[in-house]
């Protein structure tokens, strides 16, 4: 890959995509043969705001990898505590790792990091802004489920407004041919005005409904992901929509007999647990995915991709 941090999807081409999916797949049939490929590397996790998948599954590659860790999990056990810039903490960092994660409550940290970091660094979601390493998983188990990425019908449901796994991966699917995209949700949670802008100058064919049983029978893919309590400015709305979404397995008694369904995590209410049970269930493969995706993309960004 050409780019010298990942902050958007936007920046990657779909060859980089797929490259990165061929050495995932690579490292997950065979991971012992990366077991040494960090040694003596040391990968920093930067978490300003709380994390479970992102940040284990990034630390778990970087084991994985052979690799050593360091960084901090909250801003209150950081040097931010104490009022430091987000640009000083990036400037500190170039001195004690090779590459960075960076979770940060605040957008624009992407190009804090383009113009103080001198090594790789690798967004783990900012602001409500994207979270690019969870669409290259997503769109990795779509790859592995269907064995390409075209001639789908895929469903996104839920919070479009607030979630930050949302433009990230509709503007990853925007790369791929033939996609049918659903965006399902309640007219206060519909993408973003930008998000929406920068859509319609893509080729992506997708319609806004409120109701998944409009279109449920059509589906390869649901998508759905949590409302996001955390970013609204107004804790009433949060109150008057946390429940608009419930999916029970008889709601997907029409659907076709390929669907998968999908989930970023955390999940709230908005997928019930019966749906555990399922052979629709994907999204703990999902995060199990996460690994082989974050190891290859550690690889790539250090350039110590061994298949190159």
């Amino acid at each position: 890959m050409k780019i010298e941090h990942l902050f958007s999807v936007i920046e990657m081409t779909k060859k980089d995509i797929l490259n990165t999916f061929s050495l995932a797949s690579k490292i997950e049939q065979n991971p012992e043969k990366y077991s040494n490929s960090c040694k003596n590397k040391i990968l920093a996790a930067l978490f300003f705001e709380p994390s479970t998948r992102t940040r284990l599954s990034f630390e778990s590659a970087m084991l994985r990898l052979g690799g050593q860790i360091l960084g901090f999990t909250s801003a209150k056990v950081s040097s931010a505590a104490k009022g430091e810039s987000i640009a000083d903490t990036i400037r500190m960092t170039n001195h004690y790792a090779h590459i960075a994660v960076i979770r940060h409550f605040k957008e624009g940290v992407g190009e804090l990091a383009k113009e103080f970091a001198t090594i790789p660094m690798i967004s783990g979601g900012t602001g409500t802004q994207e979270h690019p390493t969870q669409a290259l998983l997503d769109l990795y188990t779509i790859h592995k489920e269907f064995d390409d990425i075209k001639d789908l019908n895929i469903g996104i449901m839920g919070d479009l407004l607030y979630g930050r796994t949302i433009p990230s991966l509709l503007f990853a699917l925007s790369k791929f041919e033939n996609i049918k995209l659903h965006l399902i949700s309640p007219p206060a949670l519909r993408i973003r005005d930008n998000v929406d802008f920068r859509l319609k100058e893509t080729n992506l064919n997708y319609s806004v409904v409120e109701n998944m049983k409009e279109v449920i029978d059509e589906l390869d893919v649901l998508y759905v992901t949590r409302i996001q309590k955390e970013r609204f400015p107004d804790p009433t709305d949060y109150e008057r929509l946390k429940g608009v979404y419930n999916i029970k397995a008889s709601d997907i008694d029409d659907a076709k007999d390929n669907l998968i369904i999908m989930h970023p995590l955390p999940r709230i209410t908005e997928v019930s647990y019966e749906i555990d049970t399922l052979k629709q269930a994907r999204y703990f493969e999902q995060a199990k995915n996460g690994v082989w995706v974050r190891m290859a993309l550690i690889l790539k960004f250090l350039g110590l991709d061994i298949n190159e």
